[in-house]
């Protein structure tokens, strides 16, 4: 027998949809605000928001006749018809929000609009009104929330511990707080400030006050724009890298999201500049317009979906490639190597190892390429050491909270937003036979000439490579090579590829070919190797940019490359450094590695005890 279910059992199943745990109650609220136009927003929590969560705001407030309509379900004043949801230019939109967390709480609403005598205060307890009346309450809005799932008790054995929980909210927290740098928000837990931000528009102070193990010295500046979208943010150098994307946090319209394409656009953007396995810390503020854009595809909005994904990506990667040419973005030699007491120990101890593999050997530099150690204990005003492991989520056991006094002040210098040009530097010689010395614009730089060579090799064979006009070497006994009949069934779709890419290739009968030209970037055992690789992956999207023939190409540019101690004249370094001036990415070798460091006077000047 089919029957209508009564409206409380409804709205508890509603309410699950929408609130997962206290931060789900939280982003809903802290939206709210925003879209009332709030530029001062107060979190509070207690035992992990399960048992206490208030937010308060200065925004527009709730009209006293208005203030239990709010909480029905799709009751929402920022949309009227289907046609305004392909406009959607605010963070709520669903009317769900309110009616779900009062259905599952005991929810309290303070509420005054500007201009009012009194303001309003509403008491509602698992979906039911208990008491509407005028109150004496400042501007704005504050939601206070208590008992989460006192009448759903089923739901609180899916709740983590407290900590599990505040960190969760910490995280959240952050995160809304770096994308609106015009507006002050302040996290309390359990009665202690977790972190304050001003609301003065200087994001770059926020990250420095939420995220204290990211080394704004190691941060770019990033700004793009184009007709349909426009990227600001800040992206880290190739210096400071993660072993996860943990560091990575995205935006869009201000919503704090999930993106597969955000990923690969950075990643594409650092192609070449970092180890494979390293993530840059990326914080990307992308605003598209929003007929171009869909932020309805998942429940909790943690998702959305681009009309345009690869414009979308190919517009990140630019903004990324960029900003990684700015002067900013050079790596810093300070950054590598931490001249205390402890790298000082760690690299006695590991220079055993730099001998055995070679200072020279990929192991070895991998090894030593570290990014800003992370500081896993901070102090509270109390001078007790806290866990910092307690407060952030383990999702983002990369990024730390800082805890600051609210009298904190941060001063923080600008990155540099000059591009790199090398006509600013002037070599003064070479050390060890390795690396050229040179300065300028107020700056010492190591110049690694085995690298530098391998990025201006590597790039001569890439456009080689993707030239239209092949140029081919014969080789002088026709190269036969053997395929699977099923391959050989798709030569139609093989063949033509590979002839573009500087092979003679035909059909020599059956499922056997003949080679008689190789591209002249390929060594004949390489080429060989590559066919049949080309011919394993037939079935797969090849492309020109195929990561085998772009492998190739390296391996090929670094047994080309001049080698460390191979003694360059005053002559060759320079003309070694106008060829790297002319390479499209002079900053790394095609491993990762950085093609230079430089060092201020003020970093040397600190090495010796001067300052």
């Amino acid at each position: 027998m089919i029957k209508i279910l009564d409206k409380q059992v409804a709205d508890k199943i509603a309410a699950g949809e929408v609130i997962e745990r206290p931060v789900s109650i939280i982003k809903e609220l802290i939206e709210n605000s925003l879209d009332a136009g709030a530029d001062s927003i107060v979190v509070e929590i207690k035992k992990g928001g399960k048992k206490y969560i208030r937010v308060t705001d200065n925004g527009c407030g709730i009209a006293a006749d208005e203030a239990e309509t709010a909480f029905l379900r799709h009751a929402t004043s920022k949309i009227s018809s289907a046609y305004d949801l392909d406009f959607i230019n605010t963070l709520g939109f669903r009317g769900e929000a309110l009616a779900s967390i009062c259905a599952v709480t005991r929810t309290e609403l303070l509420t005054k609009k500007s201009g009012e005598k009194t303001g309003t205060r509403l008491v509602i307890h698992g979906g039911e009104i208990i008491s509407h009346q005028a109150t004496g309450c400042p501007d704005g809005t504050t939601m206070i929330v208590t008992d989460l799932f006192y009448n759903t008790p089923a739901r609180l054995k899916f709740m983590k511990s407290d900590s599990a929980e505040t960190s969760l909210i910490t995280d959240m927290v952050s995160r809304i707080a770096l994308a609106y740098k015009d507006v002050s928000f302040r996290l309390i837990n359990n009665g202690n400030i977790i972190f304050s931000t001003k609301g003065d528009g200087n994001r770059l102070e926020n990250i420095a006050r939420i995220f204290s193990s990211i080394d704004t010295r190691d941060l770019v500046p990033l700004e793009h724009e184009s007709e349909n979208m426009r990227i600001t943010g800040f992206i880290s150098t190739p210096a400071m890298s993660r072993t996860t994307r943990s560091g990575q946090i995205f935006f869009v319209n201000g919503r704090s999201v999930i993106s597969k394409v955000m990923e690969r656009g950075v990643s594409q953007g650092y192609r070449e500049r970092l180890f494979e396995g390293r993530y840059p810390v990326a914080l990307l503020f992308l605003e598209v317009k929003a007929e171009n854009l869909d932020v309805n595809i998942h429940p909790n909005k943690k998702e959305v979906r681009f009309n345009n994904e690869k414009e979308t990506e190919l517009f990140i990667t630019e903004a990324v490639k960029k900003a990684l040419s700015l002067q900013s973005a050079v790596t810093r030699g300070a950054s590598i190597f931490r001249f205390s007491p402890e790298t000082e120990e760690q690299w006695e101890n590991e220079k055993n190892s730099g001998e055995k593999y070679g200072c020279d050997s990929e192991e070895f530099q991998a090894a030593h390429h570290v990014s800003e150690d992370r500081n896993p204990l901070c102090k509270d005003n109390s001078g007790e050491q806290i866990n910092i492991k307690t407060i952030i989520p383990a999702v983002s056991d990369d990024i730390a909270v800082e805890l600051p006094t609210e009298e904190k002040e941060i001063s923080l210098d600008a990155p540099s937003v000059k591009p790199f040009d090398f006509d600013d530097i002037t070599i003064k010689g070479i050390i060890f036979d390795t690396y050229i010395v040179a300065e300028g614009d107020g700056y010492f730089y190591l110049i690694d000439q085995h690298a530098a060579h391998e990025r201006i090799f590597y790039e001569k064979l890439v456009k080689e490579y993707l030239s239209d006009e092949k140029l081919r070497q014969p080789i002088l006994m026709p190269l036969m090579i053997e395929t699977d009949i099923s391959a050989a069934g798709k030569e139609d779709f093989w063949l033509p590829l590979l002839s573009d890419m500087g092979f003679s290739i035909e059909n020599f009968g059956g499922s056997s070919y003949r080679i008689t030209e190789i591209p002249t970037f390929m060594e004949l055992s390489e080429a060989e190797k590559f066919v049949y690789d080309f011919i394993d992956g037939a079935e797969k999207k090849i492309d020109r940019n195929n990561s085998v023939i772009i492998d190739k190409l390296i391996t090929r540019s670094c047994k080309s490359a001049v080698k460390a101690h191979d003694r360059l004249s005053a002559e060759e370094a320079a003309a070694l450094l106008n060829d790297l001036k002319k390479c499209t990415n002079p900053f790394s070798c095609p491993h990762g590695r950085p093609t230079f460091v430089r060092l201020s006077l003020y970093e040397i000047e600190r090495m010796f005890r001067r300052v």
